[in-house]
């Protein structure tokens, strides 16, 4: 492993930022300590900030020489709603918030490199270090994008990074095109006409309606797209009735779909309102249907995914890249960038769980799970990609 000597020296500095961050979470737009927290080691180090954007986002600025060429780097700073259940010292002191997904990680790996990028400034060209809100939902980045991002901050590529537990320390994760899935929720309302559990016949029956809907749903996964396309269409809440002699009213489903593709996701939006009104008609029910596109798909582009292995590969060697990693149908609000700008989205190994204290069970600890947190040994790796990528990127000509 060929980590950047000073940022090494550096790590224990990081981790008394990573674990103040994760002691003192704060949900998305909310991250207002977090961000000052953010402002303050740039502006300690001389880099150039700007606030405001995404409401708590904070962009740091760093120059040198005479390229215009510029890269962004970009972290997220928000935790979840969720409740720690970790007793180490650096446990989360806010009931119901917790850093589950490894934010404290992202923006103290950043801040490792942001440290090192300004003190050495060994690139020509400029970095900028997009220290991003509300990522969890929220869309952040689209915020950020909203408010002027890429015209205030003019950029070729744009790159991002998160923590992966179940993959080795020490290891990346990539791959070219499609890497996290679309993010969609569906709600809808089967209306029907209550009537007494005894008597069936003098209603219309919203439940059994609702699982007919939910039945003819998945054919649209299994029948009518390609089985070559990736897809999930997942019925996580049915809600009805209040008493057992009783036929209610209405009946309602809710769920998620995720996609690799708009096509695809065209597709199974327009079928699933169609199936949903004509199965409700068929049992003289009505339907209410509300389909919300939340995250695109992630996609990855090629020259920039190439300009990535090649800086994982000069930091861990080329046996430690995967550059063929299988995608996820998880989300991810960076796809709003990919979007916008060329540029690539990176796994880092979190590890199998060794880093954590006893008792939690055995292997790792996965994202979004009360008892989750960053692997500190991943600090110096991080910061060492993001500072090798600017150094590539933007090497003297």
């Amino acid at each position: 492993m060929n980590l950047v000597e000073p940022i090494i020296a550096f790590q224990s500095a990081l981790e008394q930022i990573r674990r103040d961050l994760h002691a003192h979470p704060e949900l998305c737009y909310e991250e207002v300590r977090t961000a000052d927290v953010v402002a303050a080691r740039l502006t300690e180090w001389g880099i150039p900030i700007v606030r405001g954007l995404g409401l708590t986002g904070v962009v740091g600025i760093i120059r040198n020489g005479t390229s215009r060429r510029a890269i962004g780097l970009r972290a997220d700073m928000d935790a979840l709603p969720m409740q720690e259940v970790n007793s180490f010292e650096h446990a989360s002191r806010h009931p119901g918030k917790m850093h589950a997904c490894g934010h404290d990680g992202h923006t103290a790996m950043l801040l490792g490199a942001a440290h090192h990028l300004a003190k050495h400034r060994n690139f020509d060209g400029t970095v900028y270090l997009i220290f991003q809100p509300a990522e969890e939902g929220g869309g952040g980045a689209r915020r950020m994008m909203e408010d002027g991002l890429f015209e205030q901050f003019p950029m070729d590529a744009v790159y991002g990074m998160h923590n992966w537990p179940g993959m080795p320390m020490g290891t990346f994760g990539v791959v070219a095109g499609p890497m996290m899935a679309s993010s969609n929720e569906f709600r809808v309302v089967v209306k029907g006409k209550g009537c007494h559990a005894a008597q069936p016949h003098r209603g219309v029956d919203p439940v059994m309606v609702a699982v007919q809907i939910a039945q003819a749903w998945q054919t649209i996964i299994s029948r009518e797209k390609s089985p070559l396309d990736t897809a999930v269409l997942s019925i996580t809440q049915i809600h009805a009735g209040s008493a057992t002699n009783v036929i209610p009213d209405e009946a309602v489903l809710i769920g998620t779909v995720r996609t690799f593709t708009t096509p695809v996701l065209d597709l199974i939006e327009r079928r699933m309102g169609e199936m949903a009104q004509h199965c409700a008609a068929g049992f003289n029910a009505t339907v209410d249907f509300h389909f919300r596109r939340n995250y695109p798909a992630l996609v990855n582009h090629a020259r920039e995914t190439a300009y990535a292995v090649e800086a994982m590969t000069a930091v861990v060697g080329a046996d430690k890249v995967n550059a063929d990693t299988e995608p996820t149908m998880g989300a991810e609000d960076f796809a709003f960038m990919l979007q916008k700008m060329p540029g690539c989205y990176v796994f880092i190994g979190n590890g199998e769980g060794d880093h954590r204290a006893g008792g939690h069970g055995l292997g790792p600890c996965q994202l979004h799970n009360a008892s989750y947190d960053f692997n500190d040994n991943l600090l110096p790796i991080g910061a060492s990609y993001w500072v090798r990528l600017a150094e590539m990127q933007l090497a003297a000509r």
